[in-house]
Order: C-alpha cells, then sequence, then structure tokens
C-alpha cells in the first residue's frame, strides 16, 4: 500500500499536520509502515496542558484522547464544529449547569491501567487545569467555569459549573481537554519537578522515543480501543530549515513533510510521487501590541498600524492567494454568533496618516519582535508589514529571535503569534476566543489599560455564561467592535494551514 493512499483517509488537517488517531479505524492491508516526519520544531514536553501549540499537537493528537471529539472526518462534521463520541459515549445535560458523561468501558492506558472517572476528575483538577497555578497557563480562562467535577460510578462523570456555559461540551472536545492517567502523573511529577514531561495517555500511538531538539518517536498501541494502528510508528524529526526538508522528502529521507511555503508547491507537484496537501482553518496569524508601552499607547496609533497593513498583497505574494483575510476576528465557523455584515481589517493608508496625526505620533521606535521558522511566512511578511508601516511614517525595527521563550512579552511593542479559538465552537464567539482571556491580557501585557478592556470581558462573561442565543449575539458583535476600537493587535489573515507532502512509495 502506498504511502499516499495510507494517508488518504489518515491525515487531517486540524490545527496540526496529522490526526493520526484516525488511523487506527483502518485495517493494515499489509506490514505496517515506519512513517518520518519533518517538521520545523519539536515539543519541549508531551504533557498537553503544558504544551498547547502548534508543534505540542501535532504529536499529542496521536497520544491523548478527549472525552468528545470534533468531526473533522465526515462531510457532515463542519469542518470540525460538530462533536462525536471520544472517550465518552455519551453526554447528557442534567440541567443548565450539570453535564453527565458516560465513559467507555474498554479503554486502557499505554501503561495497562483501565481507563476510570477517577482519571478524569483528576485531568481537569485545580492541580492540572482549572486553578490558578494550573499546569495551563489559559487554565483559568478555559475551566475556571467548573465547580466541580465528580466522579459518580466508575464509568460516570459529572461537571458542575459556576454558571451556565453554553460552551461546556466544546471545552470537553478542545486541545486543553486531553485526558492523562492520575497515578503515572502524579508518580512522575514527585520526580520531573513537579510536572511530568511525557504523561501517559490512551491515544493510538505512545512515546517510544524522545530526543530534545532531534526527534520524537512514538509506536503504535495495538491495546487501542478503536483498533490497531496503520502505521508501526512515526517519527517526528526536527528540520528547522525549509529546504532541507523539501530535499528529505525528494530524497525519500521523509515520508511526510510540514510548513510547506505556497511558492514551493508548483516544484514540489512536478515530482510524479509526491502529493502537497493543505486546509485554511479558523485559525488566524495576528499581531499582539503592547498597549502599554508609551510609543503605541495611543489607541489610533495602533489603529494606524492596522490600516496600513495591505492583506490582501500579503496574501497574494505569501501564500499565491489561497489564504483567507476574514471578515474581522471572526469565523463563519460561528454559525448563529458570526456576523456578515461586520467591516473589519480594512486597508486605508491614507486615514492612517491621518490617525498618525491627531495622536501626534513623534517618531519614536516600533520594535516589530518575530522568529524565522515557528510560523510560516511569518518573517517574509514581517518583513512586508514593516515597509508598509514605514510607508505612512512610522519608526520601525525588526527583531528576529530564534525563540520568544525567556522573554518578557509585556516588553514587547509588535509580536507574532497565531489566534485560534481557545474553544473550538460552532455557535459562540468567547472572551477566550483570541487569545484575549484576562490571564493573557496580565501575563502578556495585550490590551492592559486600555479604555473598553473592562466592557469588552463583562460582554465576554454573557457570550460565555449566557444560554440565551439573543442575549449571547449581540454581545459577540459588541465585542468585535471592541477588538478594533481598542486594536491590542490585528489579524492578518487564515494562512493555508500546515501545508504538507506525502512521499508516495
Amino acid at each position: 500500500m502506498s504511502i499516499s493512499s495510507f494517508l488518504n483517509k489518515s491525515l487531517v488537517a486540524a490545527g496540526t499536520a496529522l490526526l493520526l488517531a484516525a488511523t487506527s479505524a483502518l485495517a493494515p492491508a499489509q506490514e505496517r509502515p515506519d512513517l518520518v516526519v519533518g517538521v520545523a520544531d519539536l515539543p519541549a514536553t508531551l504533557e498537553p496542558g503544558k504544551e498547547l501549540s502548534n508543534v505540542g499537537t501535532r504529536v499529542n493528537y496521536s497520544v491523548f484522547d478527549t472525552l468528545i471529539r470534533r468531526d473533522f472526518l465526515s462531510a457532515e462534521g463542519g469542518g470540525g464544529s460538530a462533536l462525536v463520541p471520544g472517550l465518552a459515549t455519551e453526554w447528557t445535560r442534567l440541567d443548565d449547569m450539570t453535564l453527565e458523561v458516560k465513559l467507555r468501558d474498554d479503554v486502557t492506558f499505554h501503561n495497562g491501567a483501565p481507563l476510570t472517572a477517577e482519571d478524569v476528575v483528576f485531568t481537569f483538577s485545580p492541580e492540572r487545569l482549572s486553578g490558578e497555578n494550573a499546569v495551563l497557563s489559559e487554565g483559568p480562562a478555559y475551566f475556571s467555569v467548573l465547580a466541580e467535577v465528580k466522579a459518580i460510578d466508575d464509568h460516570t462523570v459529572q461537571f458542575v459549573t459556576k454558571a451556565p456555559d453554553p460552551l461546556l461540551e466544546h471545552r470537553l472536545s478542545s486541545w486543553a481537554s486531553w485526558i492523562v492517567n492520575k497515578a503515572d502523573w502524579e508518580a512522575k511529577a514527585a520526580t520531573d519537578g513537579g510536572i511530568p514531561m511525557f504523561p501517559v495517555g490512551t491515544g493510538p500511538f505512545m512515546l517510544d522515543e524522545y530526543k530534545a531538539d532531534e526527534s520524537i518517536r512514538p509506536v503504535a498501541f495495538d491495546g487501542y480501543f478503536g483498533g490497531k494502528p496503520t502505521a508501526a510508528s512515526v517519527t517526528f524529526r526536527e528540520i528547522p530549515e525549509p529546504s532541507t526538508r523539501v530535499a528529505g522528502l525528494v530524497s525519500g529521507e521523509f515520508d511526510i513533510i510540514t510548513n510547506v511555503a505556497p511558492d514551493q508547491i508548483p516544484q514540489i507537484n512536478g515530482y510524479d510521487d509526491i502529493e502537497t496537501r493543505s486546509v485554511v482553518l479558523a485559525n488566524s496569524h495576528v499581531l499582539a501590541y503592547g498597549t502599554q508601552d508609551p510609543v503605541i499607547k495611543d489607541a489610533r496609533i495602533r489603529r494606524a498600524m492596522n490600516l496600513a497593513i495591505d492583506r490582501n498583497l500579503l496574501n497574494e505574494a505569501l501564500w499565491g492567494g489561497r489564504a483567507v483575510v476574514p471578515n474581522g476576528h471572526q469565523y463563519p465557523e460561528f454559525g448563529d454568533m458570526y456576523n456578515p455584515d461586520h467591516k473589519g481589517l480594512q486597508y486605508d493608508p491614507e486615514r492612517a496618516k491621518e490617525l498618525l496625526a491627531e495622536a501626534g505620533y513623534d517618531g519614536g521606535l516600533i520594535k516589530y519582535t518575530t522568529q524565522p521558522n515557528y510560523y510560516l511566512n511569518a518573517l517574509p511578511a514581517a518583513r512586508a508589514i514593516v515597509e508598509m508601516w514605514k510607508a505612512i511614517g512610522l519608526n520601525v525595527e525588526l527583531n528576529v529571535v530564534e525563540s520568544l521563550s525567556g522573554l518578557d512579552m509585556a516588553t514587547l511593542r509588535v509580536r507574532t503569534g497565531p489566534i485560534r479559538p481557545a474553544i473550538p465552537i460552532r455557535s459562540a464567539v468567547s472572551g477566550t476566543s483570541g487569545g484575549l482571556s484576562v490571564a493573557q491580557q496580565r501575563s502578556a501585557g495585550n490590551w492592559a489599560g486600555t479604555e473598553n478592556l473592562e466592557r469588552f470581558n463583562e460582554l465576554g462573561h454573557i457570550v460565555e455564561s449566557s444560554v440565551d442565543l439573543e442575549t449571547r449575539r449581540p454581545a459577540a458583535f459588541e465585542m468585535l467592535e471592541i477588538w478594533e476600537k481598542d486594536a491590542p493587535g490585528t489579524v492578518l489573515y487564515q494562512p493555508l494551514r500546515n501545508l504538507w507532502c506525502i512521499q508516495g512509495h
């Protein structure tokens, strides 16, 4: 069986290049292959609450499971907005604040322990996810709504919220909700400095080898409740240089590579045995501004910066027109909570110059910090945006760093990053959607002390706690307006997310 046919149903771009859990449903037609994937970067840990990033989820999707899954595979799945059973067989709303979840009784962790309600309760405990000192820094933003998670019996769990939460089922399907084994986690935490680097999951693959900054190798877990995986192993190899990844794919060193620039597609498609695939997701590349910085503290300057960016030109030049410039900080996947009439992300350099004059911009230096390899096309986009800003009279300097780790985010005037709905939702927008949770406002220095921040968070609370659509929708629409008025950052585009290529055998 060729790699191409093997992957046809097995790989799904779901914010990652690989969703290998899907492979378990396919019966192998012959000896299972050992796949090698060339990636730009690797996670420092496989604790899914600690490494909630695109490089981490690429691996963690294969190692861990959630109670509820997003349906990426069927046409009815709506791009991942529909929910289907995962480790849970069913879930029921007992009342506005209580969700009861029934667990499968045939699931074992990679260490052989059976999945029980106790593991689920621990996964969402204050120690891991919902408390102030949780492993996941955004944990309080995701799960502070939880009042209690309790085991009713070995295979029944109840999630009790502090207020009605229309998004709870979606929270349980999010990246933050991968289930870990309690006994294993606590034992490893005792020797790993409080947070285990490699907790045990229930996914179709289990960790076999980890070499920091070099490779991660999960192997098939044949005890997987969904059936034996159709690959024997998947080795993720860190290859930061895009040209080296492409060369390795062509030579057969790699079966798959990720983060391929769109301008390389025609060359790669010229090979008979290589196939390129991609998808645009409800995920955006953005700029985040330090709103407390004296140079850009005036919101008019930040609005001018946003108006000076020609996003359509960036799309054509960097993505071959295959990215999407969204209608503001929202996605059609939000369904009833999407505002098709919203006029966001405008390009108007003349108005930008007027705003700079009104604000009395005096030529202060604006430093734009970005990484060269972490986000595809981040560096060329940064170079282009710097020139666009200079064209309206801003004094801008590009600061390229290998990693944002160790930097004080609050001191960065401009930095690149991704924004995705923190909770994958079809019918809602929330205060955490877009990386603008209260915790992130504090830790990253974005949107601190601005005129309308308090109102934004009040509206976010309404959106997250009201079950009435006619109450939530106007609140969400007003949040969109405030985001653009206060301008704590801007959306650039929805990239051609994790373009990846397959070497056929």
